[in-house]
């Protein structure tokens, strides 16, 4: 069966403003129909590694919490740990940065809890319903310990998912560090000897010592060390670091979906995607880049699945931003057209087995009905 997703345009004429466009969305969608009276309520996001200037405004997130507020819930902002080298492996250092980033109790009017604890060790084993691949999710304790669960989005590309959404949101974002390794976990990469540089740029973003070099200057990876984590892919700017085993990001994308299920199962769950800055990677680079494609809108959803199709379909109806990451790779000599601009841009990745392993484990349908908003 279909799924509804609502949808509202960027445009803001005079007299109207697009924080109130996203709460008109979120209140036509239907969020009002959850039961927020005197209810904790996570809202999952992303703050942005320090250095990032893609991530979500904080303003969006103040929107979001003003109107459970109104509805008489208690909302709180959350993420988990990383596991990688940055400004987010712990709990004050992630504070720090949402601080930083503009998500502070004052800018937001609500409070700032780091699911996972001081250390990323505070999770709960949660069951997977369903599950090939985890049979018991690690999430984050304050995650699971709220009454309902809203996902605020930034939907933009990934080089090991191929575009992070709600469910990358959700699975990879609601997992402790432990959590977080154990998706990761499948797929780790070696260095290609004649492209490498020598230049130290993937150590530098290896939180785990697994990058060494030897006389000839070349990187090597110690998968004793390595977690599987893709830092590195995505930090070499040539090409010289691959994933040998290439059934690992398929890997990734079911294992994330079934922690988005655990996340989910058996309770109040609303889900909002912002498509705007659409970045090539991930808001946990310390940078981003020229986005893919022109701003496109804002949807929202109480089906995670229903929201990421719709997002990666009005994406694609997008045209390439010219000089972006996209572009280049298009013009580039031997592309081969996908079809679609997120494996395009990043061409190890597909992210459709994510949204079809979501279908099988029972967390939502790739089917929707589009509702525009005005």
């Amino acid at each position: 069966m279909s799924s509804k997703v609502y949808f509202s345009d960027l445009r803001a004429l005079p007299g109207t403003d697009l924080l109130g466009k996203l709460k008109k969305l979120i209140r036509a969608a239907g969020i009002g129909q959850i039961d927020f009276e005197n209810k904790m309520v996570a809202i999952k996001i992303h703050f942005g590694e320090p250095g990032n200037l893609s991530y979500l405004r904080p303003n969006y997130a103040k929107a979001v919490a003003d109107v459970i507020k109104d509805l008489g819930g208690k909302p709180f902002l959350t993420d988990c740990n990383t596991l990688y080298v940055g400004r987010r492996k712990n709990a004050l250092d992630h504070i720090d940065a949402a601080y930083e980033n503009g998500f502070t109790p004052y800018s937001t009017g609500c409070q700032v809890i780091i699911a996972d604890g001081l250390k990323g060790t505070d999770d709960v084993a949660v069951p997977v319903a369903g599950g090939s691949y985890v049979k018991e999710a690690k999430i984050g304790r304050a995650i699971m310990d709220a009454d309902v669960f809203i996902s605020l989005n930034h939907f933009k590309g990934h080089e090991s998912t191929g575009f992070g959404g709600a469910i990358k949101n959700i699975g990879m974002g609601c997992g402790s560090r432990a959590g977080k390794m154990e998706q990761h976990n499948a797929g780790k990469p070696t260095v290609n000897e004649e492209l490498c540089r020598g230049c130290h740029v993937c150590a530098k973003n290896c939180a785990h010592d697994a990058i060494s070099f030897g006389a000839n200057r070349k990187a090597s990876i110690d998968h004793n060390k390595c977690v599987g984590c893709g830092r590195c892919l995505g930090a070499c700017n040539f090409d010289a670091i691959y994933n040998e085993n290439y059934s690992a990001n398929a890997e990734l994308n079911c294992k994330m979906a079934e922690y988005a299920k655990a996340v989910v199962d058996g309770r109040p769950q609303f889900h909002i995607s912002l498509v705007i800055d659409v970045s090539p990677y991930c808001d946990c680079h310390a940078e981003n880049d020229v986005p893919i494609i022109p701003d496109v809108g804002m949807f929202a959803s109480f089906d995670p699945v229903a929201l990421d199709q719709a997002c990666a379909d009005a994406c694609n109806k997008m045209p390439p931003m010219p000089g972006s990451l996209l572009d280049d790779h298009i013009h580039a000599e031997g592309f081969v057209d996908h079809h679609d601009h997120f494996t395009n841009t990043s061409p190890e990745t597909d992210w459709k087995v994510c949204l079809e392993h979501c279908e099988e484990i029972g967390l939502g349908s790739r089917e929707y009905e589009l509702i525009t908003v005005k």
